[in-house]
C-alpha cells in the first residue's frame, strides 16, 4: 500500500481570507498541519487539526515528521507558492512528487510585480534566504532589475551596503513589506541613501540596478580582467583563461574540477557562465585556497567548494566531474591517470602548462589518447625606450580532450617505462 499523499497548501500574508476555497477544505479536513509558526498563526480556530511547527533545522526533519504521521491526513502549509523556492522543493525530494498534491497561492515574487508593473520574465530572481549576501553579486549588471527574497527584516540595509560596496550605490531600491495583506508597506530609496530603519521580517527588495561612475563592469562572459582578483601571481591571465573557458564549455548544472586552483579564476568563471554551474577547486597551498575562497564571495559565486590539500590523494570521494581542469601539479605522481578515470563517457579533460617537463607529458597523452593539443601566445604593446614593442608573455601548452570511452590497459602506462600514468621530469 503506497504512504498517504501529503497536501502542500500555499497561503500568503493575507492569510485565511486569501485562500481559495481548495485550500480552505484541505485544511479544515486535515488531521495535522504542519508548518511554520507564522503561517500556523495565520490558521482560524476551526482548522481542528494538530499543529505542528517545523524544528530547526529543518530539512533533516521531514523524513522522521512525514513517517511520524504516516497513515493520517497531513497539510503542510507554505508561504505563497511551494515550488518557488519553498518547502515543495524539499518535500518532492524527499517524499517523491507523486505523494504530493500542491495548491499554490501567488508567490511573494508575483505580488511584486504586479505592484511595481515589471514583467515577471524580464526580473532576475535572487534568494537570499539561507544564503550568503555574497550570492547578490553575480546578478549586478547596469539596468538589470533583481527581486531579492529577503532572509528578515535586516536584510534592505544588508543589501544596501553590498550596492555601495561593489559600485551599485546608485541602484534604485523599493521595499514591498507583507505583500497581499492589509499592513502592505512601500519603501524607496537608493542604496547610497537608504536610511529606513528595519521593517517588517516579511519582505522583497526590488533592484533595478545602476553602476556608479567608475566602478568595475563584470561580464558574464569568460575573461574577467586580472585586477578582479587577489592573487600572489598564480593566476591564469585573461586572454588564455577565455580561451580555457571556451575549451572547458560550461553547460547548466555541470560540475567542475579545477586541479591547482592557484586564484581560483578558472573555476569562479565557471560558475558565473549559470547559476546552477558547480565547481570543486583543489588546491595545496592553505593561504591560496583561502584567497580563492575570498576572490569566490568577491565574485559572486560562494558556493564554490574549496579543498586545501595535494591532488591526487584530495580527490577521493569528490562527485563524477562533467570537466576537469589541471593548471598546476601535471607531473605529480598518478594525477592525470586518476583525473582520466575519473572522467565519464563524455567528459572534457584541459590541461594547461609553461614548462617543458609537463609539456612533454602532455605530448605522450595526445598520442595516446587524442583531443587537440594547443600553442597558446599572447603579446602585448609595451614601452621601449621612446618606443613601443611586443612583449611576449610565456606561451602556454594546452591539451585537451573528450573521453570517448573507459580507458585501455595500453592507455594505462604512461611515458617512459610503463609507470601508471605517472609522467616523469626531463
Amino acid at each position: 500500500m503506497s504512504p498517504a499523499p501529503v497536501t502542500v497548501v500555499g497561503i500568503g500574508a493575507d492569510g485565511w481570507p486569501g485562500l481559495a476555497p481548495a485550500s480552505q477544505e484541505a485544511l479544515r479536513t486535515a488531521e495535522v498541519i504542519i508548518g511554520g509558526p507564522r503561517q500556523l498563526d495565520l490558521l482560524p480556530a476551526g482548522c481542528a487539526a494538530e499543529r505542528v511547527p517545523w524544528p530547526s533545522p529543518l530539512r533533516p526533519a521531514v523524513p522522521g515528521l512525514l513517517a511520524a504521521h504516516a497513515g493520517r491526513r497531513v497539510c503542510v502549509l507554505a508561504s505563497g507558492d511551494p515550488m518557488f523556492f519553498g518547502i515543495g522543493r524539499t518535500l518532492a525530494e524527499t517524499a517523491g512528487p507523486d505523494r504530493l498534491h500542491v495548491l499554490p497561492h501567488p508567490s511573494s515574487v508575483s505580488y511584486a510585480c504586479a505592484r511595481l508593473g515589471i514583467p515577471l520574465e524580464q526580473a532576475e530572481v535572487v534568494s537570499l534566504v539561507g544564503r550568503p549576501l555574497a550570492t547578490l553579486t553575480a546578478a549586478l549588471h547596469d539596468n538589470r532589475r533583481l527581486l531579492v527574497l529577503s532572509s528578515g527584516a535586516d536584510t534592505p540595509a544588508e543589501v544596501a551596503a553590498h550596492l555601495r560596496t561593489h559600485g551599485y550605490g546608485p541602484s534604485r531600491m523599493t521595499v514591498l513589506e507583507q505583500l497581499g495583506a492589509e499592513a502592505e508597506r512601500r519603501l524607496d530609496g537608493t542604496a547610497d541613501d537608504w536610511r529606513h530603519a528595519p521593517g517588517d521580517a516579511l519582505n522583497v527588495i526590488a533592484v533595478t540596478c545602476r553602476r556608479a561612475p567608475g566602478a568595475p563592469r563584470l561580464p558574464l562572459t569568460p575573461g574577467l580582467p586580472d585586477d578582479a582578483y587577489e592573487h600572489d601571481g598564480q593566476l591564469t591571465k585573461r586572454h588564455v583563461r577565455a580561451v580555457t573557458l571556451a575549451t572547458l564549455a560550461p553547460a547548466p548544472g555541470e560540475l567542475l574540477w579545477d586541479i591547482g586552483g592557484g586564484s581560483g579564476s578558472i573555476a569562479i568563471e565557471w560558475m558565473r557562465a549559470h547559476k546552477t554551474c558547480r565547481a570543486v577547486s583543489v588546491e595545496r597551498d592553505p593561504l591560496r585556497a583561502a584567497r580563492i575562497t575570498r576572490n569566490a564571495e568577491n565574485l559572486g559565486v560562494p558556493a564554490l567548494r574549496v579543498i586545501t590539500g595535494a591532488a591526487p590523494a584530495a580527490l577521493t570521494g569528490l562527485p563524477t566531474p562533467d570537466a576537469i581542469f589541471i593548471g598546476g601539479g601535471l607531473t605529480a605522481p598518478g594525477l592525470l591517470g586518476a583525473c582520466w578515470e575519473a572522467l565519464p563517457p563524455g567528459g572534457r579533460l584541459v590541461a594547461n602548462t609553461v614548462t617543458l617537463e609537463s609539456e612533454s607529458l602532455l605530448t605522450y597523452w595526445y598520442g595516446r589518447a587524442g583531443g587537440e593539443l594547443t600553442r597558446l601566445s599572447v603579446a602585448q604593446a609595451a614601452p621601449v625606450g621612446g618606443f613601443t614593442g611586443w612583449r611576449q608573455a610565456m606561451p602556454v601548452t594546452q591539451w585537451s580532450v573528450v573521453k570517448t570511452g573507459p580507458q585501455t590497459r595500453d592507455e594505462e602506462e604512461g611515458p617512459g617505462r610503463g609507470r601508471p600514468w605517472e609522467g616523469r621530469k626531463a
